[in-house]
């Protein structure tokens, strides 16, 4: 079944975001252009104005008003409405995609060829070939080429992940991750013949719904975490609440087998959200919370004894009957607080990616390991989207393993 472990450092981006890997000569700045200020454009934008290595000297959209919103944050901005030709502007430098999911390739594979560096947001491109495309351009074009995955660039991500591939908390025996939400994941369209244009992400043709809009960020949790890739993929997905017309999935469950035989999970549901967003590695000493950036001790530090006395008359235990006839003791996880990993981190990682990507473009040096790793946290979730689609167990196909 099966692709072996892959050639990867313990954490290669650790490396590419070292504080001395930052610093570039004072003032210097990446003339940006960006095609398609909608929701996610229009963050990125307000990152950019607090970051001090780039300058936004182009917009591009085909939807009016989303382009008029983001020259009011950046006045000086040449407006565009052909991304063909905002690549053809000589002062743009470096370009940010942020466009529906198949826009990715072609608008991608076009900035490639026009010279620029590129920012693509994920999921890197529709289809499981496209990807393998893009990678092999990227690699081959000599410019930068960054994925949106804000968590290769998250400080705690980097810390726990590097602890956890250090050993430091036993072997890794499960991964899970999932994403609950109780909305329509609609939004409100001017005029019915906008719908597909604002809502693109319900509708086949443009997105691949739950698996590379959400699954794609956390699917890259289980190869930091155990240095491999899946060597099988196998999940269901269905429509059980939102019968509204969408053409995806609102309600997803997949698992992905590693060789070595540990399973990673990813589950969605977007019509309740009591359990929200969580991504934890499961160790044989303890968990890790990667979100809330806390670890999970298996043995947790001694309480006092008074204080252990008054958790245990609390939780019941000495009205238990089996408390003084067998051994037998519930499996319930202990109620503790967790130890921080990096107390003073903030954000999810996305002012810490756009600043690197800048930078990058700057010194004119892709940062090892940062396209390898989002190529494989899209593949993972076409993959995932795919075993669905077919009702099979995938296995992973050797033709997309990348050096």
């Amino acid at each position: 079944m099966g692709a072996a472990s892959i050639a990867l450092s313990a954490l290669p981006i650790v490396e590419a975001c070292s504080e001395d890997k930052k610093a570039t000569v004072p003032g210097d700045k990446v003339r940006l252009g960006l095609i398609g200020p909608g929701s996610r454009g229009q963050y990125h934008l307000t990152n950019l104005q607090q970051i001090g290595n780039a300058e936004v000297v182009a917009l591009c959209d085909i939807y009016r008003p989303n382009l008029e919103k983001s020259l009011e944050m950046f006045p000086h901005a040449k407006p565009y409405t052909d991304y063909r030709a905002l690549l053809e502007d000589k002062e743009v430098e470096a370009v940010i995609i942020t466009t529906p999911l198949n826009e990715h390739y072609r608008m991608a594979m076009d900035a490639i060829s026009a010279g620029k560096h590129v920012f693509c947001e994920k999921a890197m491109a529709y289809t499981l070939d496209q990807c393998l495309e893009m990678y092999r351009s990227a690699v081959s074009g000599g410019k930068v080429f960054f994925i949106g995955q804000q968590r290769l660039f998250d400080p705690k991500y980097i810390k726990a992940l590097a602890a956890v591939r250090a050993g430091e908390y036993g072997p890794v025996v499960n991964v899970r991750n999932y994403w609950f939400r109780n909305a329509d994941w609609r939004r409100p369209v001017p005029s019915p013949e906008y719908e597909r244009l604002i809502n693109w992400r319900l509708y086949r043709e443009y997105s691949r719904g739950l698996m590379t809009e959400l699954a794609c960020h956390q699917l890259q949790n289980g190869i930091f975490a155990t240095g491999e890739l899946p060597c099988k993929v196998m999940g269901s997905g269905d429509t059980i609440f939102w019968k509204d017309g969408r053409e995806v999935f609102d309600n997803v469950c997949v698992i992905y087998t590693f060789p070595s035989g540990v399973n990673m999970t990813f589950e969605s549901v977007i019509s309740n959200k009591h359990y929200g967003m969580g991504e934890q590695i499961l160790c044989k000493e303890g968990t890790v919370d990667l979100p809330g950036g806390r670890y999970f001790p298996e043995v947790p530090p001694k309480k006092t004894a008074i204080r252990q006395l008054l958790g245990e008359i609390e939780k019941g235990v000495f009205s238990n009957p089996a408390f003084a006839g067998t051994s037998w003791a519930p499996e319930t996880a202990e109620d503790v607080s967790g130890i921080p990993i990096l107390p003073e981190a903030s954000g999810d990682g996305s002012m810490e990616m756009m600043r690197a990507f800048c930078d990058a473009c700057i010194r004119g040096v892709q940062p090892e390991g940062v396209l390898r790793q989002a190529y494989y946290g899209s593949i993972l979730s076409i993959l995932g989207d795919e075993a669905m689609l077919q009702n099979k167990i995938l296995e992973f196909p050797e033709k997309y393993r990348v050096d």
